[in-house]
């Protein structure tokens, strides 16, 4: 019982069906790790699928496929698979090479597909020898079996296309068993038995721990190694699960200088690090590590992989949005850094997240170049594998920084702020983001900007158009503006009195609160008339604010002009959005001094050669299966003035029944004297 079960074991471990049902499921695995994207964050996870989903997949391993223990047990079984089927299979293909089947009966001979039966009209003797000459001639191997009713010749060619069975299977074989040396088994193993553990990343490296770190001689492992410029590193990061596992390196990477170039479009067109590595004998080598153009030492190899901010130095310019703020000021911070925010009533912390020299967007209006009709109809239904029809107009729309500003309660907004202004619908703005948590999208306030493409006007605009103490004046100078003077005294007071009050309401929450004020005041039938009123007003008083910031900045007044009244249109919106903004303080940045890193992907692969030596067995197999063919020619000579012509061929083709005739009628032509050839007899 035990030997059946046994025997059973073996035989579905050899079956093909098992080890393309294993391929299969690596097959969809792959697919999903390609969709979803390895390694990244466990927030960046949770934020994209959510709280339910996220522990769900999780569990499944779908964050590290490759790694994950269910796809490493799967590529061992199609180890075992392979190797079982290479070895049950192996004996009767050697011996099925070796044999020329030369005992086979007539009966099996005349039920091959392709057969026919030819008249001889020469002895025998002399009919066999061309039978031999026409088997050399045409790269026939053969043997003959003398029967009591003539002699078989049985002639082979191509058996070694077998061998492309084995070549393929061993390849399978090598490229599995290279994936399971280069995936992360070896650092499982580690975990488990060498006491090692994973550590947060949020802290020095200086400060993470022996039960953290993995040896130099490591045999295995895929890790990054950030060095920004002028500094140094002997260390690569290596993330597992929602930790990281520090590796030393035998040797140390100083970068020099880290080169970048891009496209007219502001597109990197290339990057590249000039190294200085130092062994651990001292010796020092120049290395320039560029994409696709790794450098290999000590068995490491290391790789371009990407490159981020090095700790570059920015200015910024703090603008105050309290009404009754401080003047602007200016704040000297490096990226990665936190500043402390404790004066003049604020208590938050300025963290710096990420600075970006170059911002590549598409400034194109989406509505230009759309077809119409029908075909504008089918485009807006093309799939992403169709030719895409929205225009492009890529742009390098210059610096930007990313920061957060944390509250004493640990609550903190992300922000994102560009140093130039961007054009869009035909003016120009500085962008200023905002969004509450990661996985938002940020929420952008357009302010207007100047002849000077400077943004200070509306700064001052703004303090004066949401300053309570100025509302009368605002109000009684709009009033005077909007109204001759010999009209009604009683009607500039309403007037002066319904501009002061949509202010204080404007003041208090830009156009939400004056759409609050007419939901609740105003019948719905006179609600859109009423909203008019309110924005004629709000852009009368807005125009008397700027003409108010000038006069305070001694600068000469302006003359109520239709070229400026899209400047005070677009000041009234970013008022408005500015109410919203989330925090006291904006900041633009002023200047900076960029400091690049590079990324450089650290990688000891054991099982790359043998991956490389399955490949190469994988194409050679798969060309020996395609292009070497095996056929089978049997020629039955008889006594009885008859030869049975049989072809096999390992693959069915049309070459196969053209080989046949060919074979057929040459032996025809042979087997009939040169004075009288009778035709060749039909097949039975």
């Amino acid at each position: 019982m035990q030997r059946s079960t046994l025997r059973k074991t073996y035989e579905l471990l050899s079956s093909m069906r098992f080890a393309i049902s294993l391929l299969t499921v690596l097959a969809i695995a792959s697919i999903i790790g390609t969709v979803i994207k390895q390694n990244e964050p466990y927030n960046n996870y949770l934020n994209q699928f959510g709280p339910f989903w996220f522990p769900v997949f999780e569990k499944l391993g779908l964050y590290a496929v490759y790694n994950a223990a269910w796809f490493l047990l799967i590529l061992g079984f199609l180890v075992l698979s392979t190797g079982a089927c290479i070895v049950r299979q192996t004996r009767p293909m050697l011996k099925d090479m070796r044999s020329f089947r030369e005992h086979a009966r007539e009966t099996s001979l005349a039920a091959f597909q392709h057969h026919a039966l030819l008249a001889v009209g020469l002895p025998f003797d002399e009919a066999a020898r061309f039978t031999r000459e026409h088997l050399i001639r045409n790269g026939f191997r053969f043997r003959e079996n003398v029967r009591d009713d003539g002699v078989l010749f049985a002639g082979r060619q191509g058996s070694w296309s077998r061998i492309g069975y084995f070549l393929a299977h061993a390849a399978i074989l090598l490229i599995c068993l290279g994936g399971l040396l280069d995936g992360n088994l070896p650092l499982k193993v580690q975990m488990a038995l060498g006491g090692k553990h994973t550590t947060s990343g949020n802290q020095l490296i200086a400060d993470i721990g022996p039960e953290s770190r993995l040896g130099r001689d490591n045999w295995s492992f895929r890790g990054n190694v950030f060095v920004p410029e002028g500094k140094s590193s002997n260390v690569a990061v290596l993330n597992v699960k929602d930790g990281i596992l520090l590796q030393d390196l035998p040797f140390t990477v100083s970068l020099r200088k880290f080169t970048l170039e891009h496209y007219d479009s502001g597109m990197p067109k290339r990057f590249a690090s000039d190294v200085l590595i130092t062994g651990a004998d001292g010796k020092t080598y120049e290395k320039t590590i560029e994409v696709n153009k790794p450098v290999e030492v000590d068995g490491i190899m290391l790789y371009q992989a990407s490159f981020e901010d090095g700790g570059s130095r920015l200015r910024l310019l703090a603008r105050d949005l309290r009404v009754d703020g401080t003047p602007d000021q200016s704040v000297d911070v490096a990226v990665g850094d936190s500043l402390p925010l404790k004066r003049n009533g604020l208590d938050l912390t300025l963290e710096l997240i990420a600075f970006r020299p170059f911002n590549v967007e598409n400034l194109a209006d989406p509505d230009t170049g759309a077809a119409s009709g029908t075909l504008g109809t089918l485009e807006k239904h093309l799939g992403s594998g169709a030719r895409s029809t929205a225009p492009k107009d890529l742009h390098n729309v210059g610096p930007s920084f990313q920061y957060k500003l944390r509250d004493n309660t640990g609550q903190a907004r992300e922000y994102q702020t560009y140093m130039q202004p961007i054009a869009q619908d035909g003016a120009w703005y500085l962008l200023a983001g905002m969004r509450d948590t990661p996985d938002a999208p940020f929420r952008f306030m357009r302010i207007p900007v100047d002849a000077d493409q400077k943004a200070d006007a509306w700064f001052a605009l703004r303090r004066v158009l949401l300053d309570p103490r100025r509302h009368d004046e605002l109000a009684r100078r709009f009033a005077a503006t909007a109204l001759d003077r010999g009209d009604d005294a009683a009607l500039r007071e309403r007037l002066q009195e319904t501009a002061r009050r949509t202010l204080d309401l404007f003041a208090r929450g830009g156009f939400e609160s004056v759409g609050k004020f007419i939901e609740s005041t105003i019948p719905e039938g006179e609600r859109d008339r009423a909203a008019g009123v309110f924005i004629k007003v709000l852009e009368g008083v807005t125009w008397e604010a700027w003409q108010l910031a000038r006069q305070d900045a001694g600068l000469p007044p302006l003359k109520n002009d239709a070229q400026y009244a899209r400047f005070v249109r677009d000041s009234l919106n970013a008022a408005s959005d500015s109410q919203h903004y989330g925090a006291p303080l904006l900041f633009q940045l002023d200047r900076f001094d960029e400091v690049r890193a590079t990324v450089l992907q650290a990688t000891r692969s054991p099982g790359k050669p043998i991956v490389y030596l399955g490949s190469l067995l994988l194409v050679l197999g798969v060309f020996a299966m395609l292009y070497i063919r095996e056929r089978r020619l049997f020629v039955l000579v008889k006594h009885s003035g008859e030869a049975l012509v049989a072809l096999s061929s390992n693959r069915k083709s049309l070459d196969v029944d053209t080989a046949f005739a060919a074979h057929r009628d040459a032996l025809a032509t042979r087997f009939t004297p040169p004075a009288d050839a009778p035709p060749a007899i039909e097949p039975r």
